[in-house]
């Protein structure tokens, strides 16, 4: 059976979708192959996966083997937009390079690198030349802050320049996303609704949160809540597609 609040991805329809090997459904599966989806990504989930399992910090995780199950996944599902398993800083870039090049031989396919700043702006141009898809990681994490904004334009014109499209992993105010020229994005903002008891409304190019005055409230009637958001932020997905 499904959870309630998935009648309503069927019912409004995304158009694209991002989610996480770790937390993916088989009834998102269905959706992306039955419904007028337009993009789905895969996200390997290993950051996720090492935060939530019971492996503690200094255990040893096989993650040749969390690879192997991965590209299986993609391969069952013909998952055609992936991304590495960039796990840089827990297994350095050598590492993930040699789990990149196994995840593409057992798949036939490139995946989506992605980039982070300890990897140079040489390694952002190569990456650029021999791959299709290209992705900027760190934002969330802060790892690229807000005063690095101003180096976006140099990465995605470098990037299409190669004829390489361009993501921005976790990349949405939509205050200052339209000087941007990502071909996407991703955002859990939607989900604030069941997480924070928050609402969104679309005003114009820009999506803000409502105001509400008990959000405690709002919190026991989620499944509304969400319904209204999962609404208005495919409301600025068509907009968004349109510019």
């Amino acid at each position: 059976m499904m959870p309630k609040n998935v009648k309503y991805v069927f019912k409004y329809k995304p158009l694209y979708v991002l989610e996480s090997i770790y937390y993916i459904k088989d009834w998102l599966i269905k959706y992306i192959k039955t419904s007028n989806c337009k993009g789905f990504m895969l996200d390997s989930g290993a950051f996720t996966f090492m935060g939530n399992s019971k492996v503690k910090k200094g255990h040893n995780i096989d993650w040749q083997k969390y690879m192997i199950n991965y590209a299986d996944y993609i391969n069952t599902h013909k998952i055609k937009l992936f991304f590495e398993m960039d796990m840089d800083n827990v297994i350095g870039y050598d590492n993930v390079k040699i789990l990149r090049k196994e995840l593409e031989l057992r798949t036939k396919t490139k995946c989506i690198p992605v980039w982070h700043k300890d990897r140079g702006k040489e390694e952002f141009i190569k990456l650029c030349k021999n791959y299709d898809y290209i992705a900027i990681g760190g934002i969330v994490s802060k790892e690229i802050t807000k005063k690095d904004y101003k180096y976006f334009k140099w990465f995605i014109d470098t990037a299409h320049d190669n004829n390489c499209q361009i993501h921005g992993l976790g990349f949405t105010p939509t205050r200052i996303l339209h000087k941007y020229q990502f071909d996407s994005v991703d955002s859990t903002n939607w989900t604030g609704g069941q997480r924070y008891g928050r609402m969104y409304k679309v005003i114009g190019n820009r999506i803000y949160e409502i105001k509400t005055e008990n959000k405690k409230t709002i919190n026991k009637g989620y499944l509304l809540t969400q319904q209204h958001n999962l609404q208005e932020w495919i409301k600025f997905q068509k907009y968004m597609e349109k510019i």
